[in-house]
């Protein structure tokens, strides 16, 4: 056994290992933070992360040297703040809630988050005390969102302001359940899912166009990482531009197939630095999945479609997506409790116009910061995909039978289907290389 395939068993020992032990352990009470619950106290602290701008509120991550962790503050949708402004807050904090189909609080102490406070006095002391490169570009953010509002109505603006900027807060509730039903959501998250998806249809795309291989890659690399520092470089998109990125270097190089090691060992450097995402962070498991399973179910699905008529790549495109879709079912399931039976069509129908999406967002975008009447002329071209997108999600969701719902899924669940399909996945393998060693050889003289 060589050394490298003994420290792939030993980073899935240990990933093994943080599911088992977050599965089994008991949450413990944090005794200098529970001193703090249901007290309303005074203080004074700096906004760390870009607020959250929703339809009646907006919620923005606060630290303050007197607390440990960070507080998640919800409050008044007006006035707006902003990252890096120095607040005098006065309210009661809580301790985060856990719901019976929701763990609230691990969700927020992956983020290192430990409090709660709603609605609080807020007395803004001073603008600009975060970091600068950050200030900027929450900015320069602002900006493409606001070219976005003046060019086009709801709710084709707040679905380009989730695709292209991540700003899914924007989204009717009516809307959001028409995605969850039509099995589209992740096209409005930026989840490791949907930047995946989004990095190989590009990459797709522009082999299709007649790009070099080696342009094609650095061209969507590069893409890639300004598109991720454009939104604020969260930590969730950072993880999952580390799985995009890996798969694009993998395919770069010509080893496909042993990516997977890079992707655990990626996986294993994250959990060493937070165990809490295993469990707590759907965008982690997405992330991984998805990439595993582009990684081993695309090439089975390729050679099943190998005569296949394959223009513009798009046949490229739909056993990626099948096969990301197949790779994160079981967990969507779970968390959400839904199986959208819709969901292979709308996501046909829908997915291969997500790069067109995107590239008429930059269009619209960039001339709308040159000249904003500019850019109200050149939108047409991304309301009619926008529309479309919309039309397909609204009658998809229509359809009667569309999902099946569920009720307290185990994790005995995803542990089973990830076996029936690691079990797919080998019997594949071992096929093929059966073909490979009974094939004709021919002797060169």
């Amino acid at each position: 056994m060589t050394a490298s395939r003994i420290f792939l068993y030993l980073c899935l020992l240990f990933i093994i290992g943080v599911f088992v032990y977050s599965l089994l352990k008991a949450p413990q009470e944090n005794e200098e933070l529970s001193s703090f619950y249901n007290q309303e106290i005074n203080f004074i602290g700096i906004i760390t992360g870009e607020p959250e701008q929703r339809i009646n509120q907006q919620k923005f991550e606060f630290k303050s040297e007197e607390i440990q962790g960070k507080i998640l503050i919800t409050t008044e949708i007006y006035p707006e703040y902003q990252y890096g402004d120095k607040l005098e807050i006065f309210g009661k904090l809580t301790e985060p809630t856990v719901f019976d189909d929701f763990d609230y609080q691990a969700y927020l102490a992956k983020d290192k988050i430990y409090l709660t406070i709603y609605y609080p006095s807020i007395k803004l002391i001073e603008q600009n005390q975060g970091n600068w490169f950050f200030g900027k570009v929450f900015n320069f953010k602002d900006k493409l969102r606001k070219v976005i509002e003046q060019t086009l109505l709801p709710p084709q603006s707040s679905i380009l302001k989730a695709v292209f900027l991540g700003d899914r807060f924007g989204l009717s509730n009516q809307l959001k359940e028409k995605l969850n039903i039509s099995g589209t959501r992740h096209i409005v998250a930026i989840s490791g899912m949907h930047m995946i998806i989004m990095t190989q249809i590009l990459l797709f795309l522009g082999l299709g166009i007649g790009l070099w291989r080696s342009q094609v890659f650095y061209f969507v690399l590069i893409l890639l990482v300004l598109y991720i520092i454009m939104i604020g470089a969260p930590a969730s998109a950072i993880r999952a531009g580390i799985m995009a990125g890996l798969l694009l270097i993998a395919q770069k190089i010509g080893r496909l197939r042993s990516a997977d090691r890079t992707v655990i060992f990626a996986a294993t450097i994250m959990l060493l630095f937070n165990p809490l995402l295993l469990k707590s962070d759907v965008g982690f498991q997405l992330s991984f999945a998805a990439t595993l399973s582009i990684i081993y179910l695309k090439p089975i699905f390729d050679k099943k479609t190998s005569k296949w008529p394959n223009p513009w790549r798009l046949k490229d495109i739909l056993t990626m997506t099948l096969a990301a879709q197949l790779g994160t079912l079981p967990i969507l399931i779970f968390h959400f409790g839904r199986l959208s039976l819709i969901s292979p069509i709308a996501n046909i129908l829908i997915v291969p116009i997500l790069s067109f999406i995107m590239i008429g967002g930059m269009i619209l975008i960039f001339f709308g910061l040159i000249w904003l009447p500019l850019g109200k002329i050149i939108v047409w071209p991304i309301w009619f995909l926008l529309t479309y997108l919309v039309k397909v999600v609204n009658y998809l969701s229509s359809v009667p039978l569309a999902t099946i719902d569920f009720n307290n899924i185990s994790w005995f669940f995803l542990i089973g289907y990830y076996l029936i399909l690691i079990w797919i996945i080998w019997q594949g393998n071992k096929k093929r290389e059966c073909k490979i060693l009974h094939s004709p050889k021919t002797i060169s003289l």
